[in-house]
């Protein structure tokens, strides 16, 4: 019987801005504007080169950051490393607006829970299942979840970048499982990345996958794994 849940963060209970909203909170914070003609390229390649944490993946990936990419959410300073690399390779070349782009996603405002993430959440507490966040993450996603009223609802937070490590490694499963107390058999992963989410499967932990969709084209796609729980 399921008694906790895990859960991924970015593109499972919250999701990122657009890639243009994020360009136009950065250029506001450093009093910078573009054409619209120069935005919308900027933005282009910004997106080709995934340069968002929490955004699309890059569609091109510069030779030299290949390795740093698949390692990127082991540490604070690799993780910010492989995506100041990309908004270089994107053609940012201001080093105060390349700053302001890092900062920015991690921002709260840059964030916005998915419409259910809230009510699963206090359903699940109701029921009395404790919630582990589990993230590969190069920062500390506790203010967001503070800054969203959702940090009250979360029980224990596994990130990559403070484990050294990152899923689908099955050791982050196992320290969310640890801290919630619970054998993995019993906690339910729940996640939108179907291989690095999908590693708790070699736990034994039950699996279930969300949609990685823009929040106002997913208002309830957590709310049916609340069947596959203990009755209320």
């Amino acid at each position: 019987m399921i008694a906790g849940v895990m859960f991924d963060f970015s593109g499972t209970l919250l999701r990122v801005e657009s890639t243009a909203e994020w360009l136009d909170a950065a250029l506001a914070e450093t009093g910078n504007a573009l054409t619209e003609e120069d935005s919308g390229e900027t933005v282009r390649r910004l997106t080709e080169y995934g340069a968002l944490p929490g955004g699309p993946s890059p569609h091109h990936m510069p030779e030299h950051l290949e390795a740093l990419w698949g390692q990127r959410d082991i540490s604070a300073d690799q993780h910010r490393a492989a995506y100041g690399g990309l908004t270089r390779a994107a053609g940012i070349t201001d080093p105060e607006l390349a700053e302001a782009l890092y900062h920015r996603h991690m921002a709260p405002a840059a964030w916005r829970p998915y419409p259910d993430t809230a009510p699963v959440l206090r359903e699940l507490r109701r029921r009395g299942l404790p919630v582990a966040v589990v993230s590969n993450i190069g920062w500390d996603l506790r203010p967001v979840f503070r800054a969203h009223g959702l940090d009250e609802l979360v029980d224990a937070y596994v990130l990559s970048f403070e484990l050294g490590t990152q899923k689908p490694d099955p050791v982050i499963f196992r320290a969310a499982c640890d801290r919630l107390g619970l054998a993995p058999a019993d906690v339910l992963m729940v996640g939108d990345d179907r291989r690095a989410d999908g590693g708790a499967g070699a736990l034994g932990c039950p699996v279930h996958f969300v949609d990685h969709l823009p929040v106002d084209r997913r208002p309830a796609g957590l709310s049916p794994l609340l069947q596959l729980l203990a009755p209320a």
